[in-house]
């Protein structure tokens, strides 16, 4: 089946092709590990999960990529401010590179939470000083770069098609930007740092020696400098979130063909913002930080939040309200009650689960992914396969547990049942035992009687079933 993705280089979607038959070589910018990241930068690694897992169901051996940025982002795209790992440290009284450690650590927690695959190789930015050096080297061979002042710079008029990805009218707006903090020193506004020297002044905790001086990377450098250790000069897809096009990938793209005469990427996959409300973009300074703790300390499930991700595609913004996660949640709770039911019934029968992928239902589910990773109009697909009365509970199931090798939701996971109490329970059994000895009158006394204390029996034929519901 044909793929196809939305490449914002060339702002449509496009036949994917690998550059190697059968492969797939993704690269993904990861976080800066100097603070807690909120579930708003986490809708674009749940969206980069799906499209690895999505790669996988389509047959292809991916080879994901992803960095930790632990020096050298500066607090202004611009190239001006401390480096954010400098400002952690700080903040916490730690050295950065126990920052770094511990933030590190804290974001694959909430990833791991959201059950995000982990990607093949991560690399953290400090561990690739060598590979960033060796590649301001070649620009330096090859002319694009300058010195000035406070470190080695990447000279943008000297690319013809420097903007390409973000596009001519925004980029000037970055330029116009750019002029109001921008360095005097600088050639153009659109120039930025490849490599930045230590100040004595600063008392950095994060430097190295260079041809050019004591100092350290930066922050564009890193990712092309790895992406190409591990994925080639030319990579298949690079991916992140919005707020990256118009500077961080720019760049990116920039500094790689500039070295290589190759493109970077053939395809360019980026996920919009999550917001909240009036507020816009979630972000500290908004006051709208939410973190997977802050979940977790409302009794909130992550893959609820998951879910929600999935009611909206990738490529368009999503509002966050508590009341829309709530429905997410009810809505992933009624879906495992669904599929627990199904493996029941199939246990039952002494059945397996079974899975066609020549079904009308299977087809139409992988052409959701296959419409640049449609995953709303995927799950509006596996709901409609397991609401439909013409098929088998062991298709139903074989289908949902494959969905949900994309999905990532654990459609497996037995949902949680709250505990009766002693008394509750002796008289859900006094009502089973009515029943096999046949005596209906007290069954259906029991049955009445449970109700009232909100306890409601379900008859199947696979047994009796309870759930709470308000009392009567």
């Amino acid at each position: 089946m044909e793929l196809r993705l939305y490449n914002t280089l060339s702002r449509k979607k496009e036949k994917f092709e690998p550059l190697k038959p059968g492969a797939a070589g993704i690269y993904t910018c990861g976080p800066t590990v100097y603070d807690y990241a909120h579930i708003g930068n986490l809708r674009t690694y749940i969206f980069e999960d799906v499209l690895v897992r999505a790669f996988k169901l389509f047959g292809y051996g991916v080879k994901r990529v992803m960095n930790t940025t632990d020096v050298g982002h500066l607090t202004s795209d611009a190239d001006t401010g401390e480096d954010k790992m400098e400002v952690g440290a700080r903040r916490e009284g730690k050295s950065a590179w126990d920052v770094a450690k511990f933030y590190t650590e804290a974001f694959f927690k909430d990833y791991r939470a959201l059950n995000c695959l982990m990607p093949d190789i991560l690399c953290p930015a400090t561990d690739y000083i060598k590979e960033m050096v060796e590649l301001v080297l070649a620009l330096e061979k090859k002319g694009f770069t300058y010195r000035i002042g406070d470190g080695i710079y990447f000279d943008t008029a000297k690319l013809p098609d420097y903007g390409k990805l973000a596009g001519k009218s925004h980029i000037e707006g970055i330029k116009e930007g750019a002029r109001v903090e921008a360095n005097a020193e600088k050639r153009n506004p659109a120039d930025f740092a490849l490599w930045k020297f230590s100040r004595p002044e600063e008392k950095r905790q994060m430097e190295w020696d260079s041809p050019w001086g004591r100092g350290f990377p930066g922050w564009h450098v890193e990712c092309s400098a790895m992406a190409m250790k591990h994925l080639g000069e030319t990579i298949d897809i690079h991916c992140g979130g919005e707020d990256a096009v118009a500077v961080h990938h720019t760049n990116e793209i920039a500094q790689s063909e500039a070295a290589t005469g190759k493109p970077f990427a053939n395809y360019w996959l980026h996920g919009r913002f999550l917001v909240m409300g009036e507020l816009g973009k979630m972000s500290k300074s908004a006051g709208g930080f939410i973190t997977v703790q802050t979940l977790a300390g409302k009794g909130i499930d992550p893959l609820d939040y998951r879910y929600f991700c999935f009611t909206a595609h990738y490529r368009k913004q999503l509002e966050f309200t508590w009341e829309s996660l709530d429905s997410s949640g009810k809505a992933l709770a009624a879906l495992r009650g669904t599929v627990a039911k199904l493996a029941e019934e199939t246990t039952f029968k002494k059945t397996a689960a079974k899975l066609d992928k020549g079904s009308a239902y299977y087809l139409k589910f992988v052409e959701a992914l296959a419409d640049d990773l449609n995953v709303p109009q995927a799950l509006a697909a596996l709901w409609e396969t397991l609401r439909s009365p013409a098929l088998a509970p062991e298709e139903k199931l074989g289908f949902a547990l494959a969905a949900d090798e994309v999905l990532g939701l654990e459609l497996n996971r037995a949902p949680v049942v709250e505990a009766l109490p002693p008394e509750l329970l002796a008289m859900v059994e006094e009502r089973r035992q009515a029943r096999k000895n046949k005596d209906f009158k007290r069954s259906d006394e029991l049955r009445k009687a449970l109700l009232e204390r909100g306890v409601l029996i379900e008859d199947t034929p696979q047994g009796a079933h309870w759930k709470l519901v308000k009392k009567q």
